[in-house]
């Protein structure tokens, strides 16, 4: 689980901020879309890194390869439909991710098919923000609070199950932590990965 390959962790490094960078400016900017400018007011409509990145989710991501960045906050007072905008806005981040592993992965493939020889950093480099922005989709999209999978989920729920699942908020961090730990994370995580890349693969098959 833990990788303290001295290469994969700079290599790694381009993967990890534009994950968490991608992720978070694509809620900002969905919200933003659909009437909430509380993004834009908490300076969150930007790819600066900084506004995104939080230290121990980017930690993380380093060790196990899924993390978290910093939430970005929203009003869902200010849409039209708020149940409705509120899961198009959580969808948007691991959305935003999956394009970019996708674009990423025809890069790769481009490189690898017309531009000749590739050497073995920027070959990692790529696959890296592969599978740093496919987990971080993944992860995300676990209907755990404060996760995005926890909103869709919420906005989907009766209101009194809605508010059972919010309380699980404060258990949270222990939750993830024994998922962490256990096998029950590579249980979610593998299937869902294998899915991803069989998808990807039907997509670019005509092509390459």
């Amino acid at each position: 689980m833990f990788d303290f390959n001295l290469m994969g962790i700079i290599a790694g490094i381009p993967g990890l901020i534009i994950a968490m960078v991608v992720h978070e400016y694509a809620h900002a900017q969905t919200a933003v879309w659909l009437g909430d400018f509380t993004p834009k007011i908490m300076g969150r409509l930007t790819l600066n890194p900084a506004a995104h990145i939080d230290p121990i989710g980017l930690l993380m991501l380093f060790l196990v390869h899924f993390g978290w960045a910093k939430p970005v906050m929203i009003n869902p007072g200010n849409f039209k439909r708020p149940r409705r905008d509120d899961i198009l806005v959580s969808l948007a981040g691991p959305l935003s991710n999956l394009i970019t592993a996708f674009c990423a992965l025809i890069v790769l493939l481009c490189y690898s098919r017309f531009g000749g020889h590739m050497t073995t950093g920027i070959y990692m480099v790529f696959q890296l923000i592969i599978e740093y922005n496919i987990g971080f989709a993944i992860f995300n999209m676990i209907p755990i609070p404060p996760l995005d999978g926890s909103h869709v989920l919420r906005q989907l729920l009766p209101s009194h199950l809605a508010y059972k699942l919010a309380g699980l908020e404060r258990y949270s961090f222990w939750i993830l932590i024994i998922l962490l730990v256990t096998p029950v994370l590579s249980l979610i995580l593998i299937p869902c990965r294998t899915l991803i890349w069989h998808i990807f693969s039907l997509i670019l098959s005509p092509f390459f």
